[in-house]
């Protein structure tokens, strides 16, 4: 599992407290009105904006707030933002990839470099880590909305390449271009899936040890609290004890 995951899944054990939720419903009301202005605002009709939507349900953001993001993308007034993608090296080596969302370049680019210099980790050249991971489309079900043969099988039929089913959940993943198809094919059988995004996969992760562990948590955490970060993926592994303190 990857440490971004890993991350993810302790933040969502302690639970959000409402700044931490505010900002976070900042965050993905950006994306919607990004998407919604790039282009249709039918979520029926661009895949992005559906996605954003989606991600947004998850985190139960309210329906009056996603209508708002939706409108403010045909306001006049509207904020320009650029998508930005940062790349660097965190403590120990590990490979980070950090994706924007922003109003002033300069700024961000200061933060982020910030950042990764006060963690002992420098950032890089746009692609000088990303061609370690693949950018996949993940597509991502409750495990009770079927068993795994079932999901399996309707997966590779919608063109996915590769499915893993616990019972957390199951995880579809598919070629970044097929992802709006195999998600429409998946929602014909199962309904609307709990999550659907685009995402970088690591395709090898590395195993840190504790002490490295602690600072990139906190790298990762700081780099997320960031107004214009929208994602951070990084390549690395914690071990069960850390996770278990982190956790605690």
């Amino acid at each position: 599992m990857a440490g971004h995951s890993q991350f993810k899944n302790i933040m969502h054990r302690k639970g959000r407290q409402d700044a931490m939720r505010s900002k976070l419903f900042s965050k993905l009301a950006r994306e919607i009105t990004v998407s919604a202005k790039m282009g249709l605002p039918d979520p029926n009709m661009n895949a992005r904006l559906r996605a954003a939507i989606l991600a947004a349900r998850a985190e139960n953001m309210p329906k009056d707030n996603i209508d708002r993001a939706i409108k403010k993308a045909s306001g006049a007034d509207t904020e320009n933002y650029d998508e930005i993608r940062y790349e660097g090296y965190g403590p120990g080596g590990v490979a980070v990839i950090v994706e924007a969302l922003t109003d002033n370049r300069n700024r961000t680019a200061s933060e982020v470099r910030s950042y990764f210099t006060k963690s002992g980790g420098n950032l890089a050249e746009t692609g000088a880590v990303s061609f370690m991971f693949d950018r996949v489309g993940r597509i991502e079900y409750a495990a009770n909305e079927a068993d795994a043969d079932t999901m399996m099988e309707a997966a590779i039929e919608a063109g996915a390449d590769d499915v893993s089913s616990s019972e957390d959940g199951h995880e579809v993943i598919c070629a970044a271009d097929n992802l709006a198809e195999v998600q429409r094919a998946l929602e014909q059988k199962f309904g609307e899936p709990s999550k659907a995004a685009l995402i970088w996969r690591p395709q090898n992760t590395v195993a840190v040890d504790d002490e490295t562990g602690e600072k990139l948590m906190r790298l990762v955490e700081t780099l997320e609290d960031n107004d214009d970060v929208q994602t951070v993926t990084a390549n690395f592994e914690l071990s069960d004890a850390l996770l278990a303190k982190l956790s605690a």
